[in-house]
């Protein structure tokens, strides 16, 4: 049974940071790209970043690009979202999802109906 479990939200003033973690279990994950997402209230859940366990390749969307960094423990089975120059349009639900798909471009896995497996989400909040 694969489990994924954020923490590190929280409520943070505008140009703040924070790291959020995403804690892997059930499965090997060498084969897996690893994504983030999030969904403000009234909209749809958007790609931010996602990574390949193996090898740590990375890619970003546009909004984040330069301020967020997506990176991995193997040894913790954890995937991290490190925020920085936080805005108040960050404010979301951010959720981990897991892909267990090989071979495909981490540029074209930015769907959420492309992962397999999602935590319950952490709520981030970046006041103005």
């Amino acid at each position: 049974q694969v489990q994924l479990v954020e923490s590190g939200g929280g409520l943070v003033q505008a140009g703040g940071s924070l790291r959020l973690s995403c804690a892997a279990s059930g499965r090997t994950f060498s084969n897996y790209i690893m994504g983030w997402f999030r969904q403000a209230p009234g909209k749809e859940r958007e790609f931010v970043s996602n990574i390949r366990w193996s090898g740590g390749s990375t890619y970003y969307a546009d909004s984040v690009k330069g301020r967020f960094t997506i990176s991995r423990d193997n040894a913790k089975n954890t995937v991290y979202l490190q925020m920085n120059s936080l805005k108040p349009e960050d404010t979301a639900v951010y959720s981990c999802a897991a892909n267990r798909v090989v071979g495909r471009s981490l540029q074209f896995l930015v769907l959420p109906g492309e992962y397999d497996y999602w935590g319950q989400g952490t709520q981030v909040t970046v006041s103005s």
